[in-house]
C-alpha cells in the first residue's frame, strides 16, 4: 500500500468522521490528541526511560553568528525512543493529524495548501522565521 498524499488523507478522514462532525467536537479532540502526543513523550521519559531530558537555559552570546548558534543549540534530549515508545508517539501523532485533517475539512482548508504556504514562508523568511 502506498503512502497517501495529504489530499487523499483528508478525503479519507472526511469519509470516516461520523461522530465528531461538530466544529467544537473536532477542536476539543484535536486539543486532546495534542495532549496525548505530549503524554506519550513524557511517558517515554518517566516510565520507560529510553529517552531522558536535561533542560537548561541556552545562553547565546550577542556576538555569536547564526551559524554558530545553530551548531550550539541543544534539544536537551538524550537517548533514542525504543520501539514501543516510538510506536506510541507515532500513534498519537497520527490521531493528531487525523483531527487536524478533520478541522481542515470542516473549515474547507486543504492541508497541502497549508504545507505549501508554510514552506514558502520558511523559504522566503529563512532565519527571520525562527521561533
Amino acid at each position: 500500500m502506498s503512502t497517501p498524499t495529504l489530499p487523499e488523507f483528508q478525503e479519507q478522514v472526511s469519509e470516516l468522521l461520523l461522530r465528531h462532525r461538530s466544529l467544537l467536537d473536532v477542536l476539543t479532540k484535536l486539543s486532546q490528541a495534542s495532549a496525548s502526543v505530549n503524554r506519550s513523550v513524557a511517558k517515554a521519559i518517566t516510565e520507560c526511560g529510553c529517552i531522558s531530558l536535561s533542560a537548561h537555559k541556552q545562553g547565546f552570546p550577542a556576538d555569536l553568528s547564526l551559524d554558530q548558534a545553530l551548531r550550539q543549540a541543544q534539544s536537551h534530549l538524550s537517548g533514542k525512543l525504543c520501539e514501543h515508545c516510538r510506536d506510541m508517539v507515532i500513534s498519537e501523532l497520527g490521531k493528531n493529524l487525523f483531527y487536524m485533517s478533520a478541522l481542515g475539512n470542516l473549515l474547507e482548508i486543504r492541508l497541502d495548501e497549508v504545507l505549501a504556504k508554510e514552506s514558502r514562508k520558511c523559504s522566503t523568511l529563512g532565519v527571520f522565521n525562527l521561533t
